[in-house]
């Protein structure tokens, strides 16, 4: 027994024994308890629709074991005693241990909501879900802040000239980092503003294509040739955007050539003929159809009708039907289309022969 009384660094062996088994005892029955409550809380997440329990669950389940051996170490330690350099670092050993352990829950617990409300309301609203994606990001990072400052002020820093310091540097961080945090505000603006969703439709200048993709920095669209378009998001609300999904209907407009020499009751004709053409597609709408000007080889009429959808191969699908129509019709009218023709007039002259053309006395003596 005099080898337990022995004394190393300050304290007893007795002491030390203690210490490791409270250690292991601690360290151990945390991690038999976590195992047995993610057992037990996924067989019951199983029997239940509700997923706040699965929630509940991953987030028990992320607990690292590395935490747990730690969190022991320490309740064995507050039974020793150390010297204060150990001692310091055993304490900060542990409070960065818990933020990392409670940043993992956090993490884990706002992306497995973000992914439970997205997955909600995808279908109804795909502009929510970006919004969601954005605001679970923002968690993220002021619970990462909140973390890191609560921290520093259990280890004995002063956060109150450090915030101070960090506002001055946040003005040349912002100045350095300008175009970075022009973007995300931008993305922010595109979530809260919505100007288009995922699954949008939009001509952008000369780039058109469907939204895919609305990050923190950049807009990913899919051109109808099928590459991927990245455009910055600053640079995507300083241009003039059309987004073709929020159209209620398409207008078309369209033009027919008729030769110069057609008949004018025939021309009369070809507006009403037009129009019934137009009215004979079940998605179509009649606007307006008028002899709009001659040309040098055609009359030009001018034709406005529309879509009664936005949906664009309903409307390839119309005006494929239309000019189908018309041209059955026509040609039961017996109504040409006109083609550019060119009139060359050829004029024959007579040469000049000497003596000819000239009238008796017409020559004068020298």
């Amino acid at each position: 027994m005099q080898i337990l009384d022995s004394i190393f660094l300050g304290n007893t062996l007795r002491v030390w024994l203690i210490a490791a088994a409270v250690a292991v005892a601690i360290s151990g029955g945390l991690a038999l308890l976590k195992y047995l409550l993610v057992r037990r809380g996924q067989r019951l997440a199983q029997l239940t629709s509700n997923e706040l329990d699965d929630v509940i669950v991953s987030t028990l389940g992320s607990t690292r074991f590395v935490f747990l051996l730690f969190l022991g170490i320490w309740a064995g330690a507050r039974s020793l005693v150390l010297p204060q350099p150990a001692t310091f670092t055993i304490r900060l050993i542990m409070i960065l241990a818990s933020v990392l352990q409670v940043s993992a829950w956090a993490n884990v617990a706002v992306r497995a909501l973000v992914q439970r409300k997205i997955q909600q309301t995808i279908e109804q609203d795909p502009a929510a879900a970006t919004t969601v994606a954005a605001i679970g990001f923002l968690v993220r990072v002021i619970l990462w802040f909140i973390l890191i400052l609560v921290a520093l002020s259990n280890l004995g820093i002063q956060i109150g000239p450090l915030l101070a310091g960090l506002g001055v540097g946040g003005v040349a961080v912002a100045l350095a980092l300008q175009n970075i945090l022009g973007d995300l505000f931008a993305s922010l603006s595109i979530v809260l503003d919505k100007p288009f969703v995922i699954g949008d439709t939009i001509i952008v200048g000369e780039s058109t294509g469907t939204v895919e993709y609305v990050g923190l920095k950049t807009t990913r669209l899919r051109s109808v040739t099928g590459e991927q378009i990245v455009i910055s998001n600053s640079d995507l609300l300083r241009s003039r955007i059309r987004n073709m999904k929020r159209m209620h209907e398409r207008r078309v407009q369209f033009d027919l050539a008729v030769p110069q020499r057609t008949a004018n009751g025939v021309l009369a004709r070809v507006p009403v003929l037009i129009r019934q053409c137009v009215e004979a597609q079940p998605l179509l709408r009649f606007d307006r159809s008028h002899l709009r000007d001659f040309a040098n080889y055609a009359c030009n009429f001018e034709t406005v009708c529309w879509v009664r959808s936005a949906d664009y191969e309903l409307f390839a699908k119309a005006q494929n039907g239309l000019n189908l129509e018309l041209h059955r019709r026509l040609a039961e009218e017996g109504i040409e289309l006109a083609r550019p023709v060119q009139t060359v007039v050829l004029e024959r002259t007579a040469r000049s022969r000497p003596g000819k053309g000239k009238t008796p006395g017409s020559d004068s003596p020298d």
